[in-house]
């Protein structure tokens, strides 16, 4: 009895400590089940993240006005940044009124375009956070009329107008080349005063003129040293044929290009007659320069005086001298006179395809 007193008191401790652990065992299930679990007990709990703060935004308004103050519908306004980029683009509405929304602040400025007015550009302006920005009235200017002006050479103009001249002739038949009908030619460069002389001179009209005028030479026996029948009839002719090329190229040509001068008559047709009437005869005196300029007619005088110098040289010898230069000097000067009154009184009537009527463009 002594001896298994101690074990029963072995196995009741025993019994026991089993009777706890189960205990315990259910009493921490339980509280795991309910979330108080050591696993969350022992860690505090993190912070949730907060929700970003939405971005501020700001707008634009404004109206567009004309100059009287009258409100301008479907005009192109245009947010620019300050760095000239778009932002964002919008068309005034009936009371000529726009705005912008949704606009990140900063500095912008406002481009205005409508059809028939000038474009518009504002100053720049600083729009802050959720601020709707009012631009002062924006008042358009009316656009001013654009002139595109196109430049060309003179030269090309001036070959332009010589070749209108060429097709001027009196009853469809004689040259009327030098008469200009254009009251500001353009002035002629050497090249081209050469040019028109040569087409001038040769026109196969020039060789009928002579034929005549060596016809009346030869009826009136005149320069008696060339003689008569066909070998006389031949030297007039050649006599005649050579003064009028040296005439015309000194006159039209040589002369006005080494003194800069324009060998064209200018037809002036209005005014009265005896404006018309000194204006053709003071032309054979003096003339226009290429630079616009009344100066004496060095190239017709000085012309006339070398052609009939020249005379000399194939004229009859009996015919030679002084007597036959200022003879030839004078028929030239008073042929050039007659010429000038029939330009102006005449020749507009009975030329074709004239291009001007002489006066200045009016404004």
């Amino acid at each position: 009895m002594a001896s298994s007193l101690p074990w029963k008191r072995v196995l009741r401790i025993l019994a026991c400590a089993l009777l706890l652990c189960l205990v315990s065992g259910s009493l921490r299930a339980q509280q795991e089940t309910a979330g108080f679990g050591p696993s969350r007990s022992s860690l505090p709990e993190a912070p949730l993240p907060k929700a970003p703060a939405a971005e501020a935004l700001a707008g634009v308004a404004g109206t567009v006005l004309d100059p009287s103050g009258g409100t301008v519908s479907g005009a192109d306004v245009n947010l620019m940044r300050s760095d000239g980029t778009q932002s964002h683009h919008v068309i005034s509405e009936a009371n000529g009124e726009f705005r912008f929304s949704k606009t990140l602040p900063g500095p912008y400025l406002v481009v205005v375009n409508a059809t028939g007015f000038a474009p518009f550009t504002s100053g720049e302006f600083l729009v802050t956070d959720q601020q709707v920005y009012e631009l002062p009235d924006i008042s358009l200017s009316v656009a001013t009329a654009s002139i595109e002006v196109m430049v060309r050479p003179t030269d090309l103009i001036a070959a332009e107008q010589i070749k209108a001249a060429e097709k001027q002739r009196l009853v469809g038949v004689i040259p009327n080349f030098y008469t200009s009908y254009i009251y500001d030619a353009t002035p002629l460069t050497w090249k081209q005063k050469f040019s028109l002389a040569a087409r001038g001179t040769f026109d196969p009209a020039a060789f009928i003129g002579v034929g005549f005028a060596a016809g009346i030479e030869q009826a009136n026996n005149s320069f008696a040293g060339y003689g008569q029948g066909a070998p006389g009839y031949a030297k007039r002719y050649a006599a005649k044929f050579v003064d009028g090329r040296i005439s015309d190229l000194l006159t039209h040509a040589v002369f006005p290009s080494l003194f800069h001068q324009d060998p064209r008559y200018y037809y002036q047709g209005s005014g009265t007659f005896k404006s018309r009437l000194g204006h053709a005869v003071g032309s054979a005196f003096v003339t226009r320069s290429d630079g616009g300029r009344t100066e004496p007619n060095y190239s017709y005088l000085l012309g006339d005086v070398s052609a009939a110098a020249l005379c000399n040289l194939y004229y009859p010898e009996a015919n030679r001298g002084a007597h036959l230069v200022f003879t030839n000097a004078a028929v030239g000067l008073a042929g050039r006179v007659g010429g000038n009154l029939i330009r102006e009184f005449l020749s507009k009537r009975l030329t074709t395809n004239v291009t001007g009527d002489g006066r200045p463009p009016t404004l």
